[in-house]
C-alpha cells in the first residue's frame, strides 16, 4: 500500500495479529517497514550470490541477475516500492536497508561488471556501466508498476530488449 498507505491496523491484519500484539514484535511502523526492506534486500541478494557462484562467463551471469532483479520487482511490487521508490523523508527505514544490505547487492552486479572490464569487454567504466545497468532494470520495473494502465505488451520481450539494447551499448 505504500509508505502512506501502510498503517499499523493494516499490517496488523495482513499478517492475522492484533495491533497490540504487533508492537510486542515492534516499536513502531518505521521497525516494521525497515524489516520489510531488509527482507526484500536480503531475498534480492540471495538470488544474486546464487547467480555470482554459477560456473559462467560474467556477460550470462549479469544478464541472469539484471533479468532476476527485473522480475523480483515485478513479482513484489509492494515491497518494491517501498525498498526503492519511496521518498528519502517518508521512510527512514527504506533508507538504513538500502545503506546496508541494499549496498551489497549493489557490489553484486559491480563484481560481475570488473570481470568483463578485466577482459576488455566495457565501452566506459566500471562504475557508470554498473549504474546504467541498475537504473534501466529499475526504470522498467518502476514504470510497469505504477503504470498500471498503459499497455506494456510481453512484458518478457520488453525486459529482453532493454537488457540487450543495455549491454550492446556498454560492451565490446
Amino acid at each position: 500500500h505504500g509508505y502512506e498507505g501502510a498503517t499499523i491496523r493494516k499490517i496488523a491484519e495482513e499478517v492475522g495479529l492484533s495491533s497490540t500484539a504487533l508492537y510486542m514484535h515492534f516499536a513502531d511502523k518505521s521497525e516494521i517497514l525497515q524489516e520489510i526492506c531488509r527482507q526484500a534486500f536480503e531475498a534480492l541478494l540471495a538470488s544474486h550470490r546464487t547467480i555470482l557462484a554459477d560456473d559462467v562467463p560474467p556477460e550470462a551471469r549479469l544478464r541472469r541477475m539484471t533479468r532476476g532483479y527485473v522480475d523480483f520487482g515485478f513479482a513484489n511490487p509492494d515491497a518494491y516500492r517501498l525498498i526503492y521508490m519511496t521518498r528519502p523523508g517518508e521512510a527512514a527505514a527504506a533508507r538504513n536497508a538500502a545503506e546496508g544490505v541494499g549496498a551489497d547487492l549493489f557490489e553484486t552486479f559491480e563484481v560481475l561488471v570488473r570481470q568483463l572490464d578485466q577482459a576488455g569487454r566495457l565501452k566506459t567504466d566500471v562504475r557508470t556501466t554498473t549504474l546504467a545497468i541498475w537504473a534501466g532494470a529499475h526504470g522498467i520495473v518502476s514504470l510497469v508498476i505504477t503504470k498500471t494502465y498503459f499497455d506494456w505488451g510481453d512484458r518478457g520481450r520488453l525486459v529482453d530488449v532493454m537488457v540487450d539494447a543495455l549491454f550492446s551499448g556498454l560492451m565490446e
